[in-house]
């Protein structure tokens, strides 16, 4: 590992991954411009890097729990102090509940209801709900840094309560991205999933037609798939933009980074970035959503 002195700043790893993705097929016209307009990015990206690795596909973000948890929080884990937040979001913000085949859905949709230039829809994992993607102050911030920065770049985001990780899931969260891709005539749908809620993302990686209708998929702090490389997702070449703590408990680092690994060496479309230090709960906190996002849109599905 090089030490963190010899190494970019986290500005220009950003940089130069945006002109990575610009190096990918031409992507077609849509009304945002790349890069995304950047939203309290000072706060938010500017982190400490100790490792780049795989053509710089791969990133080890130097996580302090001091420094970007404690020192993030008003109240730890409950509250982010103030500066981190724009709560005028949120008049843009309403809960949703949609009948969709067999399935109903709700959801809180922040944003235009249709015409967006772009969707996000967030799967929370076990034991959240459509609460957890909204929420301002928990999680440091990033919810509402995120909801922040695709509203400013004419998005919508989504964030959908799953009652079930299995097919029904899979088939409930595949109808939303039908309505959203729909709502938004045809536009980009990016499909994140967090921890176990990474099972509806495998899940939509097997129907072609949800993935014809997404941009890109991400996982954040979620379980490697093995299965992926027979998936419909991994022939049309979906791009896959994963995060994950370096302590996770639940799924080890080293499967995960085994699982990316094997996608990178083959030319598929895909990033990662470790927390080194970080649990499990540490990519929701830590994910940068900006980076995330503008990558994965470059990529020009």
């Amino acid at each position: 590992m090089r030490p963190i002195s010899h190494l970019p700043s986290f500005r220009a790893i950003l940089f130069c991954a945006f002109l990575a993705g610009l190096a990918s097929p031409t992507p077609s016209a849509h009304a945002y411009d790349l890069p995304l307009k950047a939203f309290k990015n000072e706060l938010f990206s500017d982190l400490p890097i100790s490792d780049v690795s795989d053509d710089g596909a791969r990133v080890v973000v130097d996580y302090s729990k001091q420094r970007d948890l404690y020192g993030r929080d008003a109240v730890p884990e409950k509250r982010v102090k103030e500066a981190y937040v724009s709560s005028r979001v949120t008049r843009l913000q309403a809960n949703e509940t949609l009948s969709l085949g067999a399935h109903k859905v709700e959801f809180a949709r922040v944003g235009a209801k249709r015409g967006a230039d772009f969707a996000v829809i967030f799967i929370h994992g076990r034991g959240g709900d459509r609460r957890l993607g909204v929420n301002d102050y928990t999680f440091g911030g990033n919810f509402n840094r995120l909801k922040n920065l695709i509203v400013q770049n004419g998005g919508s985001y989504y964030a959908p309560t799953v009652r079930d990780f299995e097919q029904d899931g899979v088939d409930a969260i595949s109808r939303l991205v039908k309505r959203v891709h729909d709502r938004n005539k045809k536009r980009p749908v990016i499909l994140a999933c967090a921890s176990m809620g990474s099972f509806i993302c495998w899940g939509a990686a097997r129907n072609a037609e949800t993935v014809s209708r997404l941009a890109g998929m991400a996982i954040i702090g979620g379980a490697p798939n093995s299965d992926f490389v027979h998936t419909s997702a991994y022939r049309a070449r979906l791009p896959l933009y994963i995060t994950h703590g370096g302590d996770d408990p639940v799924y080890p680092v080293g499967e995960q980074t085994a699982f990316f690994r094997k996608l990178h060496e083959a030319g598929y479309p895909t990033r990662m970035t470790v927390f080194a230090t970080g649990s499990h709960g540490t990519p929701i906190r830590m994910t940068d959503w900006w980076r995330l996002l503008n990558w994965t849109l470059a990529q020009g599905r």
